[in-house]
């Protein structure tokens, strides 16, 4: 199986998870598996590196780096050519409109040539019986066609959030009739399976092409079993509860500010949160600015309230951060759409949680019947300062069997669970599926 993962790990990004996961399952059930992703200077440029996510990919599996990166991340001047140092502006024009010549996606399009060539070269060597394709970028979706139409390889498409949809704005990211919208076109209608994290995601998919509908599977992102403290909660109020943020923090300083507004309320208001504290961790920013935004000025602005910036954690070091805590924010953006990964290892540890995200979200509809949460408040100070306060009541007077029943919430979404099914669900359709492809 040929598995087009660019964010494999060591790739400091959220999808990493997913996609060791992914490749993991595919070797436990007996697949040669072969990743191409690219090199680790690209994400030394873009989100950084953590080598813990690297230690326990299987060893069987092969990954093959491609000497590809995004040139309008370099921050080497002596790299920079004349036009790009005396006209920037122009520049990134010019390199946005080369990118997209050979296929439609800023940013990426342009390393098509190279993903078509690696597939076809790993194919050459090792005949493939599968492709997976995980998007972004959607580039990838070019190499799975061409690999398709050479040598007849089965494909299937991991979207996750979807290409022709915004999940941010919940609305339609590009027509039928647009050049994304053939390339979707195309390539799904040749595709195996097709997976998206989450229900309205699906829905999308299977009302624009229903001739597709059964081929369309949700495969939610879920957590991994060894992110969650597994302990009894025990906090301390006298010494001063602990409320955490762990996560991307890519949500408007405007998002930002209404959290750390209700924050400070809580505390004025609620003597249980007079001394405690709100420590927020994860990447903020990419490329040259990765941990400089007016995000972490905000959060400089709010230390004499007790709030805190610790910058990104190692995967290996995510159960032992959450067990310093004693509740949760869950600050994301989007709606209706948007999942996120956090939400399920976040019930994985039991604790309390305050949304801090719109009303009608999915990740609601996940949390639902979680025993410790405070319930979907919007982005409004004042009623975050509420769910704050109320939190803070649950970290102190949930019961021992309350906590164990959070944790066992999230039981059914652990990450192998979740995409082990996932495989054993597009291997058996893989023989069904193939002469009925385009």
């Amino acid at each position: 199986m040929i598995y087009l993962a660019v964010g494999f790990p060591p790739a400091a990004k959220s999808c990493a998870y997913r996609m060791r996961e992914t490749a993991n399952q595919f070797a436990a059930q007996g697949w040669d598996v072969t990743v191409v992703t690219v090199e680790d200077a690209s994400w030394k440029l873009e989100s950084g590196l953590d080598h813990t996510l690297s230690e326990k990919v299987d060893p069987s599996i092969a990954i093959v780096k491609l000497p590809l990166r995004r040139e309008d991340l370099e921050t080497d001047l002596r790299r920079y050519s004349e036009e790009r140092a005396l006209t920037p502006a122009k520049w990134v024009r010019s390199l946005r409109d080369r990118q997209q010549e050979t296929f439609p996606e800023m940013n990426f399009g342009d390393w098509r040539g190279a993903l078509e060539e690696a597939a076809l070269r790993i194919h050459k060597d090792k005949p493939a019986d599968l492709l997976l394709a995980t998007c972004v970028p959607y580039t990838n979706l070019a190499a799975a066609w061409r690999l398709w139409g050479e040598a007849r390889v089965p494909y299937a498409v991991d979207f996750r959030d979807g290409w022709s949809i915004d999940v941010i704005d919940g609305r339609e990211a590009f027509t039928r009739d647009s050049e994304n919208g053939r390339w979707e076109e195309r390539v799904l209608g040749s595709a195996v399976s097709l997976w998206v994290v989450n229900d309205p995601i699906a829905e999308h998919y299977r009302a624009r092409y229903p001739e597709l509908a059964d081929r369309v599977h949700v495969v939610r992102n879920g957590y991994d079993v060894d992110s969650a403290p597994g302990r009894a909660h025990s906090p301390d109020p006298e010494s001063g509860l602990v409320f955490g943020y762990l996560g991307t923090v890519n949500f408007s300083t405007e998002h930002l500010g209404a959290v750390l507004d209700g924050w400070r309320a809580a505390r004025k208001r609620e003597p249980l949160l007079a001394n405690a504290r709100f420590e927020v961790r994860g990447h903020i920013g990419h490329g040259s600015v990765r941990g400089a935004s007016p995000q972490v000025e905000l959060l400089r602005d709010a230390e004499a309230d007790g709030v805190t910036y610790g910058g990104p954690v190692a995967k290996a070091d995510v159960a032992s951060t959450y067990a310093r805590w004693d509740a949760l924010a869950l600050i994301l953006i989007g709606g209706r759409y948007v999942t996120s990964g956090k939400v399920y290892e976040y019930m994985a540890t039991g604790l309390p949680i305050v949304s801090a995200h719109a009303i009608d979200h999915d990740a609601s509809n996940v949390l639902k019947g979680h025993p410790l949460w405070t319930g979907p408040r919007g982005i409004d100070w004042e009623a975050l300062a509420d769910a704050f306060a109320e939190a803070a009541h649950l970290a102190v007077e949930s019961t021992a069997e309350q906590h164990a029943e959070a944790m066992a919430h999230a039981d059914r979404f652990t990450r192998e669970i979740i995409m082990s099914a996932a495989v054993e669900k597009l291997v058996s359709e893989l023989p069904a599926r193939k002469g009925d492809l385009q």
